[in-house]
């Protein structure tokens, strides 16, 4: 902040420094020298709006003609008696600016508009800023900015260790001190719980902020190196709710979902509700496919199309698909599609993985079809083995048409009497609402697999109860939900129809404890050794029941203005949580 020195008492009417002994005379202020507000007779502040005014116009008619010169070609050097008169108001008015105001006071200004540390309700922050009728009368003297300093907590909780002896102390000093790297500990000490406990003491430390609320027993740690996760230091709590049952295919189904949304697994609930009070859904799988589609490079395009010919070649599919099955006893090449971007090749690989999601399974049976094309293709660069044409993780058109993973339609008709008394709206309105929202909204804003209300929100609770991947939401939620009267207007066909849902019942986080029990409600826990990849499929046309009794019960709300006020009612809690025990 600016340090203002306090003037000199004026002296005694009608005194002059002549009539005043000379020590009482305060040479440190001496008298005013002429300022860049003396330039026109006028007040302080008219003088300001004349130099304001000038130096803006002037910039102003400057611009244009220059741009007009540009236009017609003309010499920017070539200049008029009006344009020299601009340029010299222009050079004028800014000596004048920048006299009046001083350069301490603009880099002052820059400098504390960098920095977090500005108060706007500091009644100092508006006092040191002011600019005084007469700037003269205090001289400022620019302090440099304090450098920002990391918020700290009003009320920090306590730092609680978790040790359990001297030697884990003195390992996390050496963790501090980075002597021994975090990632290391597990395979420092053998012990995966213990490694947990000492990276999370010396995490605290390190920054200053407590973990106390996330949990660090109940976890087993060992099923999760090198598998789910890296450096864990605890686990975070996610509330599963069930709903169901959801009558599908002729069975009942309790649908786990793990979500912190309000009303989500409440509304899910509703719609298998009104499901089974019609008579269940029905669902059929289209198409089991993984894909995995590297990137390739070749000196020209024409050597390019050379291999897309013999990848596409019926003849040739049989010898790659010996040399891609190789690298798993469930893996089943299915297909090979190519496309070209000048002198690059795509190359998208299909094929059925068994009761595992499979992205590693069918990488690796990319990456011995690649080594086996070297021997014809010596010239082939392989860029990468993913080349984004997969498409994972991603919204992408190819998996929208082309589909990805598990290819579901499921579809119901809602009895008239079970949309009136259930869902609390009628056919017509439903219809309305879905072609209103789902297809003409999602249109105009050119959503690309989203012409549904929220099949993300039931796809997410579930991948995150089941151990599915949280990511492969993006290309598993896509989803056009449809509606139709039937049955002369009085019942309403509903269906979702969804190219991507990747899901597996083997592998990743299936087989932690809380996932594995969620997939055991269902029934779908591990791999079926009777008929591999039944599992999955039945998890994946289960995901898709649970969507359209999502997609129902949401647009019911909507249409018949209750969807505010269920929020209001289930997702707005007044419990204040920080208060409440870990």
């Amino acid at each position: 902040m600016d340090i203002c020195r306090r003037p000199p008492r004026p002296p005694p009417r009608g005194t002059t420094d002549h009539d005043r002994p000379s020590s009482s005379v305060d040479h440190r202020f001496p008298s005013p020298t002429p300022r860049a507000s003396d330039a026109l007779p006028l007040p302080l502040y008219l003088t300001n709006a004349v130099f304001f005014t000038l130096f803006f116009s002037v910039a102003y008619y400057l611009l244009h003609r220059w741009r007009d010169k540009i236009r017609n070609s003309t010499p920017l050097h070539v200049v008029t008696l009006s344009e020299i008169a601009a340029i010299v108001s222009l050079i004028a008015s800014f000596i004048y600016l920048l006299g009046f105001f001083g350069i301490d006071f603009v880099q002052s200004f820059i400098s504390r508009a960098s920095h977090d540390a500005w108060d706007l309700d500091d009644p100092q922050h508006h006092r040191n800023f002011l600019i005084d009728d007469d700037p003269r009368r205090t001289p400022r003297i620019a302090v440099p900015p304090t450098p920002p300093t990391p918020p700290k907590l009003a009320n920090p909780e306590p730092i609680i260790s978790t040790l359990s002896s001297e030697e884990d102390e003195e390992i996390v000093k050496l963790v501090v001190e980075g002597t021994i790297p975090s990632y290391s500990l597990e395979s420092k000490l053998g012990d995966c719980k213990r490694a947990a406990s000492i990276r999370r003491e010396a995490l605290q430390r390190m920054t200053g902020r407590s973990l106390q609320g996330l949990p660090l027993e109940g976890l087993d740690y060992e099923s999760i190196l090198g598998q789910c996760c890296e450096m864990p230091v605890g686990y975070v709590q996610i509330p599963v709710g069930i709903a169901g049952p959801l009558l599908l295919d002729g069975f009942e189904y309790s649908v786990p979902m793990a979500t912190t949304e309000g009303c989500l697994v409440a509304s899910t609930n509703r719609g298998c509700k009104a499901i089974y009070a019609s008579g269940g859904a029905t669902s059929i799988l289209l198409r089991d496919a993984m894909t995995r589609a590297p990137v390739v490079r070749f000196a020209s395009a024409k050597r390019a199309s050379e291999l897309k010919f013999f990848l596409e070649d019926p003849n040739n599919f049989e010898t790659l698909g010996v040399v891609f099955n190789r690298s798993s006893r469930f893996s089943r090449l299915q297909g090979i599609h190519c496309s070209m971007a000048g002198k690059n090749l795509y190359m998208r690989f299909s094929c059925s993985t068994g009761d595992a999601m499979g992205m590693n399974m069918v990488s690796k049976g990319v990456q011995n079809v690649l080594d086996f094309l070297q021997d014809d293709f010596p010239d082939m660069d392989v860029i990468g083995i993913s080349g984004n044409f997969c498409s994972d993780k991603k919204p992408a058109a190819v998996n929208w048409i082309e589909g990805r993973g598990k290819s579901v339609v499921c579809e119901a008709i809602i009895k008239e009497e079970v949309v009136k008394k259930v869902l609390k709206t009628n056919v017509a309105a439903l219809v309305e609402l879905n072609m209103l929202k789902n297809l003409t909204g999602s249109a105009v804003a050119g959503a690309l697999g989203g012409y549904n209300a929220h099949a993300s929100n039931i796809v997410s609770a579930i991948f995150i109860a089941t151990g599915q991947d949280p990511a492969q939401n993006v290309e598993s939620s896509n989803c056009i939900t449809m509606l139709e009267p039937v049955n002369d207007g009085k019942d309403l066909h509903i269906s979702v129809s969804m190219p991507s849902i990747e899901v597996g019942t083997v592998g990743g986080g299936t087989q932690l404890a809380s996932q594995s029990a969620c997939l055991n409600l269902i029934g779908v826990k591990g791999a079926n050794k009777e008929s591999p990849g039944s599992n999955s499929r039945l998890l994946a046309t289960i995901v898709a029941g649970a969507v359209l009794a999502g997609e129902l019960s949401l647009l019911s709300a909507i249409a018949s203005g209750q969807l505010v006020k269920s929020h209001m009612k289930y997702n707005r809690s007044s419990k204040d949580v920080t208060k409440v025990a870990s």
